[in-house]
């Protein structure tokens, strides 16, 4: 039978001088080389401490690419801490805006291992972070102690929906989108559900809820103002603001950051290919704002269906990456085989947004041997509901 208390234990342990030592020593691991390393070092310490302290330096070099390599080598981690936890550049941006709002307190509820908490109380504010998992808090206790952070951030072992967050000025909800089977896209299958959290957020002066960026827009309730989140490019997240601006829409852009606000703008007109083309970040199709993008450009749709934006000039935008056009033809594989050839291209991307062409598919058909000096990008997609080839290149940074 297995006893429950046994990871609390395990974990514990690595916080005794012995498991800080080994951590130390463990730290630049190699995966190739554990064995050998958990060998040598059972001779001298607990074949479960051992264990543990690897299994931790594993976390930690996963960590590092979201929380950054300082952090992360000194912090604590679960498994599921690692996959769930925020981007410390996207919690930063969150703690800013709710510094920015006047937020001195807040309760974290569903913190994880803290992550959020760090960055709000790194903002200034003071945080209850609240876990029921008791190796989940007491690894954000570990981290708020180990980042110098203690005296701002209070992590407690209990239900979120037994706490009383009448004291503080803000709630941040995170809530659980992951099951025994994986992702969980239902807001109510949550834990807890969405509209607990939303129940929760509206009795509070300020509230932020972290949902998945997929969340039908009909599921974000009218009290909110929605933002979705992309870093470098990737969608992290989106974000149901209370005590912000109801109703609004926006796409917020790290690093940056650069927000765009919706207009309430109508769908843009579909129009020929122009020189350019451009193609939207994932936040700002996800926030339903390729409109916004589209009226700032002076563009059109080359399909009404996808979020291709076409335009004549070259205008700087964050919030589009935009390539040069040189060719707009019907698709057909052995004329772009052809036109690769003529142009001499031996590096080509394939985009596809609206076909059901798979880019490796295509790259080995019409580049069986790539030997051409030049680079190439190719966008498969609809012109006006028809199949089409546009063959072009990025135009290289060019953002406000």
């Amino acid at each position: 039978m297995n006893d429950p208390q046994a990871p609390l234990d395990a974990f514990a342990a690595l916080l005794t001088p012995e498991g800080r030592a080994l951590l130390d020593e463990v730290r630049d691991t190699d995966p190739a080389d554990e064995l050998a390393v958990a060998t040598r070092l059972r001779r001298d310490h607990p074949a479960g401490l051992v264990s543990a302290a690897l299994g931790q330096a594993r976390l930690r070099q996963r960590a590092a690419a979201k929380l950054g390599a300082e952090d992360a080598r000194r912090m604590y981690f679960t498994p599921n801490g690692v996959e769930q936890s925020t981007r410390a550049s996207v919690a930063a941006h969150r703690a800013a805006r709710l510094a920015e709002l006047g937020v001195t307190s807040l309760a974290d509820l569903c913190c994880g291992i803290g992550g959020d908490a760090i960055a709000l109380a790194r903002a200034g504010i003071r945080v209850l972070a609240v876990d029921r998992d008791p190796v989940t808090a007491a690894a954000a206790r570990a981290n708020a102690e180990a980042l110098g952070l203690s005296e701002l951030i209070e992590v407690r072992e209990a239900d979120v929906t037994d706490v009383d967050t009448s004291p503080y000025d803000a709630v941040f909800v995170d809530p659980a989108r992951r099951g025994g089977r994986g992702r969980i896209f239902d807001p109510e299958a949550y834990s807890p559900p969405l509209s607990w959290a939303v129940g929760t957020a509206l009795k509070a002066p300020h509230a932020a809820l972290k949902i998945a960026p997929g969340v039908p827009h009909e599921a974000v309730p009218p009290q909110a103002e929605a933002e979705w989140i992309s870093d470098g490019g990737d969608v992290k997240e989106a974000v149901l603001w209370f005590g912000t601006e109801p109703g609004l829409v926006r796409a917020t852009l790290l690093p940056g950051p650069h927000s765009l606000r919706g207009r309430g703008l109508a769908n843009p007109p579909v129009r020929p290919p122009g020189r350019y083309l451009y193609e939207p970040d994932g936040a700002v199709i996800r926030a339903h704002l390729v409109a916004e993008v589209a009226a700032d450009l002076d563009g059109g749709l080359l399909d009404e269906t996808i979020a291709y934006v076409t335009a004549d000039e070259l205008r700087p935008t964050p919030y589009a990456t935009a390539y040069e056009i040189t060719d707009h033809l019907p698709f057909n594989v052995k004329k772009l085989k052809a036109l690769l050839r003529e142009r001499e291209v031996g590096a080509l991307t394939v985009k596809k947004r609206g076909s059901a062409v798979e880019p490796e598919e295509l790259r080995r058909k019409v580049l069986p041997k790539p030997h051409g000096r030049n680079a190439a990008t190719v966008f498969l997609t609809r012109v006006a509901g028809a199949p089409a080839m546009l063959l072009g290149h990025p135009t290289g940074p060019h953002t406000e």
